[in-house]
């Protein structure tokens, strides 16, 4: 199974994890909704909705670029009409846009804390009822949200309250959406990095830009997604994956290719239980050991 013919709407794929699932997606002959804000290019982070329509087209897609706040439920269901309009439908809702800030309880403003609650599990919750009637029509339903299992150890809280209850919120919307949706046949599931990804967006969020070189490349999400998008709904929902589990069940054993500096350690992103192991010959040292299948 491939994704041509299918129409994705998905939020925030301007850039970054967003535009690389576009990407992989347009490859096989998708149509892809761009739902995101930057119409003219941002003083600090690269790529607009026409930028990336444009390198959807190069890879062999339709696009539609479209302007949508996921904070505003009647630009979400503008973006959507459109979408069907153009299209004739949605068969998948990629809840991609998300809003950070890593900053203590005493750092984090009211107008921080709202941005990332409106954006994260809001714009997640809305986005997917607004596909939803679509959705339900469509041959393999899925929604897939970027967010991480839901892990209660403190420390994942400690430093950044507000940020991580607005990601939970969106790992909350896959939970409860995928027992409330199974019996429609409506696959949905979370997705996230095992290891951090070099975006331009976490590149200016993080003061030290070194880290970046531990990070993976965002192609290793959308490799992941696809990998998922293109499973039967009925016989997969309710996962909250991890990008190198799912694309090494799918056989992948080289995981080099991702790494943005296969010489140094990666750095393991946020919110991974301790007891969670990367696939086997899946090498978190900083040794560059590519493993054959």
């Amino acid at each position: 199974m491939d994704l041509r013919g299918k129409t994705l709407f998905i939020t925030g794929a301007s850039r970054g994890i967003g535009l690389a699932i576009a990407l992989r997606a347009a490859r096989d002959g998708a149509n892809v909704a761009i739902a995101a804000k930057t119409v003219e290019p941002h003083a600090h982070l690269p790529g607009t909705i026409h930028t990336a329509a444009d390198q959807i087209r190069a890879a062999g897609g339709q696009a539609l670029p479209l302007v949508v706040d996921v904070r505003d439920e009647a630009s979400i269901l503008a973006g959507v009409a459109r979408t069907v309009e153009t299209f004739g439908g949605v068969d998948i809702c990629i809840n991609n846009a998300s809003a950070v800030s890593l900053s203590r309880i005493g750092d984090t403003e009211a107008k921080r804390f709202d941005l990332m609650h409106q954006v994260n599990g809001r714009g997640a919750f809305l986005t997917s009822k607004a596909c939803l009637p679509h959705l339900l029509k469509a041959g393999n339903p899925h929604i897939l949200t970027l967010a991480p299992p839901l892990n209660m150890d403190p420390k994942w809280f400690v430093g950044h309250v507000a940020y991580t209850m607005s990601k939970y919120a969106m790992s909350m919307c896959t939970l409860g959406m995928a027992a409330e949706l199974r019996g429609d046949g409506v696959a949905v599931n979370a997705l996230w990095p095992r290891v951090g990804v070099a975006t331009a967006a976490i590149e200016f969020a993080f003061a030290d830009r070194s880290e970046l070189a531990r990070c993976r490349k965002p192609e290793i999400m959308g490799d992941a997604a696809h990998a998922i998008l293109t499973r039967p709904a009925r016989d997969c929902s309710g996962n909250f994956f991890i990008d190198d589990e799912v694309l090494h069940e799918a056989g992948v054993r080289d995981f080099d290719v991702y790494r943005v500096d296969p010489s140094v350690p990666p750095r393991v992103g946020m919110f991974l239980p301790d007891d969670s192991v990367p696939p086997p010959g899946v090498d978190m040292t900083g040794a560059s050991r590519p493993v054959r299948a």
